[in-house]
Order: C-alpha cells, then structure tokens, then sequence
C-alpha cells in the first residue's frame, strides 16, 4: 500500500485500533483483570439469574456505528463479569477445578497478540520449537519415558478421538482411512472397549470414528470403580471369536464420577498379549504424576500407546489446553497427514509439521502459557500445588468421615470426594429413595449459598455429592467453609 492509499484508508477510519489507543486500553484491562482476581470471593459462585436476563440487556442488533471502548468495557462490568459462574472462584469445587492462574493468564494474552498459526513450522517457527519443549518438559514431570512424542489439542475429547483414528489406522488390513468403512463386505463390528465408569468422549469418539455405541463394550467395575482387567481379556477374544474387530482399548485414571483409577499395568498387558491399541484417559488424574509419591497410582500407564492429560483441569491453564503424548508420532502422521501444494514445503531439518498429526489446520499457540507458567512456578512449585490440593481433600475426607450422619462412597486417591448424608435412622437400601431427595436438596442449598458450588454424580442408584479441589487460591479456609455450608444444608433437610 502506498502513501496515498494508507492516508485514504487512515481517513475513513479503516485501520486497526491505534498503537497509542491500544496501549492505553491493554493498561485498562490488565487493571480490570487484576481487580477480577482480587474480588471475585466478593461475588456468589452461581449468579442468581434466570436463562435470558443477560440478553434482555443487549441489543438484539448489532450496531451500525462504532462504539467508546468506555461503553464497552462499562457493559462488561455490569453485564458479564457479575453473570457467569466463577470458575476462578474458590469457592468453585464442582465437576473439575479448571482455573486460569495469573502466569498462564499473561502467556495466554501474548499468544493472542501473536496470534501465531502453529501448522507449518515455515509459518509458526518459534511457536512450533516452544510447543515440542513444552511437550517434553511435561512428559519429563510426569516421569514418563522418552519415547513418547506429543502436540497439544484442545480438548480430551479431541485428543482422544485422534487417537481411536490412529487405533483404527493401525488395525491391520482395515485401511479405513482411503476405503472408509460404509459398503464394504465382510467387515466384522468394529470393537473398542472401556470400563463402564468411562468419559462420554469415549462414546462420541467411536462415534465419529465409525464405531458407532453399539461398538463400544463397557466392561464391569469392581467395588472400587475400577474396570475389572480380567473381563476385558475375555471379552477380546469373545469379540475375535465372532469376527468382530478389537480396535483399541481405553484405560481411566481419574474417572470423571469418582476419580477411581483402572488397574492399567494388567491392562498394558492384555493390550499386548492381543496386539490391541491401549490409550489412557488420564485428562484429571495425570497432573498427580508432577508429584513423584503419587506415580505408582498411575502405574503402568507408561506401557500405553497414547495418553491424554489435560493442564487445564488440575494444572492451573486457562482454558483450552489437552497435551496428547503418543509413542508412534508416524502413524498419527499416516493416519491423518494431506498435504495439497499449497502447504507443501521444502525443509532438510526434522521438524513438527503439527496439522498433519490431527484433524486441525489452524491450531492455536497454547503451548505459551504453559511455558510461561512451568518458569514461573517451577516444576517443584506445580507438584507442591498437587500436593496441597490432596492434603486438603484427606483433611476434608477426615472431618466427614469422623462426623455422625455422613459417609463417603468411593475412595479418594486424588483430590476429589464423593459422600453423601445418611442419618443412622435410614437404611441405605430400603430408604434409598428418601436418601436421594435429601441429598439433592442439600446439593441445592449449598449452591444457592453463593459461597460453594458443588456438583454430584449417580452411584449404585445412590445420590452422590462431589467435592473437587485443585485451586491454587483455595487454602484451608475455603474446605472449611464447605464443610460448615454442607452441615448447615443438611440440618435444614429433614429426615
């Protein structure tokens, strides 16, 4: 653009927000943020709204002219910031705690401002390098072996599917990726095999991949949770023996109900004994390997022939972060690489050309704010947070289980709970129904507190309150508070 043209387009206002301008604003709204971090204990956890209040407020078209970043940040000050549920809240402690700490928070800004495209390593040079030893260095936290490779996704969920399409690719003779699976004769179901306690993502990803639910075989739990490994092996060669296809395998460590733990090193070796594809969903539990004492939980997950752990459940990242380990970066490249000319590039070096390792072109520079909070804190200082977050679930789990009236319903190996109130007068089956609706009015008085905000699960027919810690702003104060707003809750309940 020359001169003349750049002078036209300054004229008629057609550039980009003024460097000058920009600056000022960044000033603003890094002040805005701040202040966010330090109030939020000031709003309840769970607006008091009702669905569509928020967009009564905003204008149902857009406007035709531009508007004062004033008004604008006004707006979000009143209409967004008092509105959503707070995650960042410490008092937060349903589903996941999924918070963005303050480091990871400034990398996910730059990264914004970056905007870098990590595709091609041609386009995303610097991006791509961080990304490779971000992977690395977390692999090496975890104490997983060398040979695993990675990338970050977004989600579990798509982390995982890629990796039921790499099972799938792997099977031999099956060439789903050129032949696809619709119309072909003589092609037995196609299996993939999980416990019963498993992610939804699982399903969704044999779904997409062609599996289909009827696909998917959940094999019994034990008391604890836990897939029984010796079922899995039966039902293998029960599947073989009907000519149906075993693709993959799926171990949990962390499942999402009670964060019960899969006994993957039998696992491992049923998968290797059957030549079948073992990937590990531990998106919430394998932040715990940072803290070397808590690694023989996960034991044998090193066997696996992909992993997903996702930062932004129990490692402080803002949303979204999934680190993908595999240890056949090839076949993933085989299963989804396509290179039209106009990504082709000529490079002499061994470099990550990342699309050709997923479905995505167009990724996103999430590796920077896991960089920039792995300096910050230090490996030693993202363990000592694990830590922290178990002590304070084993300080919970004591005052519930010392108490009258309260029991828990699964183990707690990380930092989640699972109890309910059962008053000694009420037997656990035959008032099983009363239970449940006792349990459920406490869960919704507590969250119409503001003050916590818990979430709950099914477990044997029984209602289950779930407590999750994992915020690094939480202390002792806060598991205090919710347990003083539970027996307030329960007090209130009757019999």
């Amino acid at each position: 653009m020359n001169e003349r043209d750049s002078l036209h387009a300054a004229q008629l206002g057609l550039g980009d927000m003024d460097p000058a301008e920009f600056r000022a604003a960044a000033h603003r709204v890094a002040d805005m943020a701040a202040d966010y971090l330090e109030r939020v204990e000031s709003y309840p956890v769970l607006p008091d709204i009702e669905p569509g209040s928020v967009r009564a407020q905003v204008p149902a078209v857009p406007p035709s002219g531009p508007e004062s970043l004033e008004t604008i940040l006004a707006d979000y000050l009143s209409l967004v910031e008092p509105n959503i549920t707070h995650w960042q809240h410490p008092g937060w402690m349903a589903y996941f705690c999924s918070v963005a700490s303050g480091p990871g928070i400034l990398g996910e800004w730059l990264a914004a401002t970056l905007n870098s495209n990590v595709m091609l390593w041609r386009n995303a040079p610097a991006s791509t390098e961080i990304e490779e030893v971000v992977v690395q260095w977390l692999r090496e936290m975890m104490g997983l072996p060398t040979d695993f490779d990675g990338m970050f996704t977004d989600t579990a969920s798509v982390s995982t599917l890629l990796s039921v399409v790499a099972a799938r690719h792997a099977v031999p003779g099956l060439d789903a990726r050129d032949e696809g699976l619709a119309g072909r004769e003589g092609l037995g179901r196609l299996r993939l095999y999980c416990s019963s306690e498993t992610h939804s993502s699982i399903e969704k990803a044999a779904i997409v991949a062609g599996i289909g639910r009827a696909g998917v075989r959940a094999i019994p739990v034990d008391e604890a949770f836990a897939m029984r490994a010796e079922l899995l092996g039966e039902a293998i060669r029960e599947d073989r023996q009907a000519g149906r296809i075993p693709v993959c395998a799926v171990a949990t460590l962390g499942t999402t109900s009670t964060t019960s733990v899969d006994p993957v090193a039998e696992i491992a070796r049923i998968c290797r004994d059957e030549k079948l594809w073992l990937h590990v969903d531990a998106a919430y539990a394998g932040a715990a390997a940072l803290a070397s004492e808590m690694r023989p939980l996960l034991s044998g997950w090193e066997h696996a022939d992909s992993i997903v752990v996702n930062p932004h459940k129990w490692l402080f990242t803002p949303f979204d972060a999934s680190l993908l380990l595999f240890k056949n970066p090839e076949l993933y490249r085989e299963a989804f690489s396509l290179v039209p000319e106009y990504l082709s590039v000529r490079q002499t070096d061994e470099v990550h050309n990342f699309h050709e390792y997923g479905i995505q072109l167009g990724r996103r520079f999430r590796a920077l704010k896991l960089w920039f909070m792995i300096r910050y804190f230090g490996a030693k200082g993202m363990a000592d947070r694990i830590r922290e977050s178990c002590r304070l679930a084993a300080r919970l789990r004591n005052w519930i289980e010392e108490t009258p009236d309260w029991e828990m319903l699964a183990p707690t190996p990380f930092s989640t709970l699972c109890l309910r109130f059962r008053p000694a007068a009420l037997d656990p089956d035959r008032d099983l129904e009363l239970l449940n609706t006792m349990n459920e009015r406490i869960m919704s008085t507590v969250n119409a507190s503001g003050k916590i905000f818990l979430s709950h699960t099914m477990l044997h027919g029984a209602y289950t309150i779930r407590v999750t810690l994992g915020n690094p702003r939480a202390t002792e104060k806060h598991v205090a508070l919710c347990w003083s707003v539970l027996q307030d809750a329960a007090a209130g309940a009757g019999a």
